[in-house]
């Protein structure tokens, strides 16, 4: 291990050069509030494709796939890689889609409202928000926990380190910002990754004693079609897949690309290339099981690499941990001050583009002091993100399905997103009970939202909703 001073200075350094390459290059690029929150039409596919990645790529990558494989084997893993990888191709419609609905919009939120109404915004701008919390907390709760692990830092240092140097570049900066650090961050990340699995690979001497360990102990942890792994892996696929279509970070960075070809492109390859990523990290869970090594399911990974890791490998896992967290958490910060920014200007009509720009960083601050409280605390947060992804599991249908259909009305949404949240909860655990039952859980919150729609798509139906509607319904924002 290393010692909490060398950490926490390596911490400090690693975090200095991100945050003054963001703000030296924030101060070349000061423009208007609209670019400050969208970017609009700027980016080339290169960009796109690593800031996806880099959203993509959080702390949690390190943790969540390998635990899910110690219970749900190749099942788990495969729904968790197929839950990254399905949205990249789902978003290529839908963004284009929005894009020709309100080429001047800015989040979905924007949509919602005039698409449906004030009752479903209320509801999808609230499961919105809370996402973003969830992964803010998230994000900083497995930075302090995995550097917990390499040094005895205490959780609150590492978390504050952290956030205070996101929030600097990123508050300064806005979106472009936030885009140009994804591609440094990437080029730690990525190298990174590979190393990671060389290294792995050398620890475990190979496939062969992980599968043969594996038949020994956990024989159904390598059976795609066992029971147990199935149903983990069709609730970790919904709850990834359709979690990610209500991420604000994903939906600025349609409206940032140059053109539609640069989404299709953008999501693409950002797909295909973290799909074996998230399947390669996975295994390490196996090979957690496999070769007995000692620890928790959560640190499988850790587990398995650093039994005797060298200094400089030490080392280059706080980089590259920085990166993780820095390059989803600078995203996520972005996220809350495009809405923010766009719901104050809808309800405060009075306040300008400064004075948007600045509550809006004064409530993100509170929200960070708040995710940051949480994190030191070093909670598990896995049922808080659960339940978010319930709540997107539940929306996800009566949100999408009116980006097309022009004869679906608002209280069909609003019916069918209340009637998938009761549907859900029903087997949903209480704080502080066994989590079982969310295959259930999350299939019911996905498709009884399906049947009640189209069943009352069968009622007499109102006029048709005008989509032309939409762009016009689309406030802009004064600098």
């Amino acid at each position: 291990m290393l010692d909490s001073q060398a950490a926490v200075l390596w911490l400090v350094l690693f975090a200095v050069i991100f945050a003054v390459a963001g703000l030296l290059f924030a101060r070349r690029h000061q423009e208007g509030l609209e670019d400050f929150i969208v970017a609009r039409n700027s980016q080339t596919s290169q960009a796109t494709v690593l800031t996806l990645l880099a959203t993509t790529m959080g702390t949690w990558v390190l943790f969540g796939p390998a635990e899910s494989a110690t219970w749900g084997g190749i099942g788990a893993i495969l729904g968790y890689a197929l839950g990254v990888l399905v949205p990249s191709f789902l978003m290529i419609p839908l963004g284009t889609r929005i894009r020709q609905l309100m080429p001047t919009g800015h989040t979905l939120t924007e949509f919602v409202y005039a698409r449906y109404g004030r009752s479903v915004y209320v509801v999808v701008l609230f499961i919105m928000l809370f996402y973003l919390f969830i992964s803010l907390t998230a994000g900083l709760t497995g930075i302090a926990q995995m550097v917990a692990l390499l040094a005895p830092v205490p959780l609150w240092v590492t978390a504050s380190i952290v956030m205070l140097s996101t929030l600097l570049y990123t508050l300064y900066g806005g979106l472009k910002v936030t885009i140009f650090t994804d591609r440094i961050q990437m080029l730690v990340i990525l190298p990174f990754i590979l190393l990671i699995l060389f290294l792995g690979w050398q620890a475990t001497g190979g496939i062969a004693p992980v599968i043969s360990g594996l038949q020994e102990k956990a024989p159904h942890l390598l059976n795609p079609f066992d029971s147990t792994g199935m149903e983990t892996g069709v609730t970790f696929f919904l709850a990834v897949c359709l979690t990610g279509l209500f991420y604000q970070g994903t939906w600025q960075r349609i409206f940032a690309a140059r053109d539609n070809k640069v989404i299709r492109n953008g999501f693409i390859y950002s797909g295909l290339i973290s799909f074996p990523i998230i399947l390669a990290l996975g295994v390490f869970g196996l090979a957690f099981v496999g070769l007995s090594v000692s620890g928790t399911g959560s640190t499988a990974l850790f587990s398995v690499m650093l039994g005797s890791a060298p200094y400089w490998l030490l080392v280059g896992m706080i980089f590259f941990g920085l990166a993780l967290i820095m390059s989803s958490a600078d995203s996520t910060i972005s996220g809350f001050h495009s809405m923010f920014i766009v719901d104050l200007n809808r309800l405060f009509s009075g306040l300008k583009g400064d004075k948007l720009a600045v509550v809006s960083r004064w409530l993100i601050v509170a929200i960070s002091i708040l995710a940051l409280i949480v994190a030191s605390k070093g909670f598990s947060i896995l049922y808080l993100f659960l339940l978010a992804d319930l709540l997107c599991c539940a929306a996800a249908f009566p949100v999408f399905f009116g980006f097309y259909n022009a004869r679906y009305q608002s209280y069909h949404a609003l019916l069918s997103l209340i009637s998938g949240l009761v549907a859900g909860f029903i087997y949903f655990p209480l704080p502080g009970e066994p989590i079982a039952f969310l295959y259930e859980s999350f299939l019911l919150a996905t498709l009884v939202p399906v049947g009640v729609s189209l069943v009352l798509m069968l009622l007499p139906s109102k006029k048709a909703f005008d989509f032309s509607l939409v762009t016009k319904k689309i406030k802009q924002l004064s600098n």
